[in-house]
């Protein structure tokens, strides 16, 4: 018995699915977009102290960690991705709700918790469906794609979030947060059930009969350069995550009401790199090869880190953050085409998806935490410093111990594609 129709004409799902596909990026990119560096400086407007607010965005992170490998077996599992998707959508609106409506530390601790929660199927969600409906042939230009469509959605609701906190109020972003959830789940219910092979997106053949013929989990754990690159993501987030959040809170301090511009400012200009670079990403990722790519966008970061670290003047920080485009444009397409490349015939993609989400998330979250702390007793250029240090790190191991995940790439002279072990 097949796993799931493909009602296409040769082997194309139908446009309507991908246009869907589309707008769910797009509008699931601007329902994000309302937390991170807006959340913090909504609480900052409100006199939460550097240390309370990391402490919030770690709760956050750290609850979604814990579900992150569940989630991926999970999604897996269940054959109507769709259905699990809107309910993760529905506590990201009832999270948005919370953070908007509410001051008290107990609310807007219960609200980070659900928002990580529902994070963890979000992002593999959208994966598993691109891969499901496409196959791991057309992932590449599909995660471009996807990659684009998202970053349109994101820059164009921080522009908007950017005005409404300038006009209104920093919590009147977060109420907007909450209404854009609802074109998330009109797109959800778009996408035809039909049109999504439930063993493609798992990793499995198309062949695959049901129950599926999948490998051991242990076998995820016994890949070298999985957890490489699990550890490479760690040492990224760790650096990476704390970055806005960090330029928020000075902005808020230091600009007044004209944070929320710049804030939307910092949002919106690499939302357009990766807008542009995006597609571009997913094409060349099969000629070129993944892991250039990676050790290209990985090393925009502590160039980035370090130029903050010595500037406070708004338009130098929007230039610098371009940087962050051309990281996101590459991160955003590799990181779940690396995942497809490692378990391609496993039938494990989600949960390896989830197993890198949970290192990744590890280090979004402690991130916060670490920088705030450095910059509280040492101040803010030894934050930005110690962020540097650490994305060198990660730098460091993609370069020595990450191979090159696509088998059709080129490669240097005398080198392999490393096995499991």
């Amino acid at each position: 018995m097949p796993t799931g129709p493909l009602n296409t004409r040769d082997g194309l799902p139908p446009a309507e699915s991908l246009h869907a596909l589309d707008w769910l990026n797009f509008f699931l990119a601007a329902t994000l977009t309302g937390f991170g560096p807006f959340l913090a400086e909504s609480l900052t407007d409100r006199g939460w102290m550097p240390a309370d607010i990391g402490l919030v965005l770690t709760a956050s992170g750290f609850a979604g960690l814990f579900v992150q490998a569940p989630a991926g077996e999970l999604i897996d599992r269940v054959k109507s991705k769709q259905a699990l998707m809107a309910t993760g959508v529905a506590a990201l609106i009832l999270a948005a709700l919370i953070f908007g409506s509410r001051t008290d530390f107990l609310s807007i601790f219960t609200a980070a918790v659900i928002q990580g929660v529902a994070g963890s199927v979000l992002g593999p969600g959208i994966a598993a469906i691109s891969l499901g409906l496409v196959g791991h042939a057309a992932l590449a230009e599909r995660l471009g794609r996807n990659q684009r469509f998202a970053s349109i959605g994101g820059l164009t609701a921080a522009a908007v979030m950017g005005g409404v906190g300038y006009l209104l109020s920093s919590r009147d972003i977060l109420l907007l947060t909450a209404a854009l959830g609802v074109p998330v789940l009109l797109m959800l219910a778009r996408l035809r059930a039909g049109d999504i092979h439930f063993g493609r997106s798992c990793g499995a053949s198309d062949q695959d009969s049901v129950p599926l013929k999948r490998t051991s989990r242990m076998v995820l754990f016994k890949d070298r350069r999985l957890l490489t690159f699990a550890l490479c993501l760690f040492l990224f987030q760790l650096a990476n995550a704390s970055i806005l959040p960090l330029i928020g809170e000075a902005l808020a301090l230091r600009e007044g009401r004209l944070s929320s511009l710049v804030v939307s400012a910092l949002v919106v200009v690499p939302q357009l790199v990766v807008a542009l670079l995006a597609p571009w990403v997913g094409r060349t990722a099969n000629s070129w090869g993944r892991r250039p790519l990676l050790l290209v966008g990985l090393g925009a970061v502590p160039i980035r880190s370090g130029l903050f670290a010595f500037t406070a003047d708004p338009t130098l920080l929007v230039l610098i953050q371009m940087l962050d485009g051309w990281t996101a444009a590459t991160l955003g397409v590799l990181t779940t085409l690396v995942i497809a490349d490692l378990t391609k015939g496993t039938g494990r993609f989600n949960l390896a998806q989830g197993l890198v989400g949970t290192f990744s998330g590890v280090g979004a979250s402690l991130s916060t935490s670490v920088s705030g702390f450095v910059v509280e007793r040492f101040g803010q250029t030894s934050g930005f410093l110690t962020v540097t240090a650490i994305a060198l790190m990660a730098i460091a191991v993609l370069w020595a111990f990450m191979p090159e995940t696509n088998a059709s790439a080129p490669r240097e002279p005398g080198t392999v594609l490393s096995r499991p072990a």
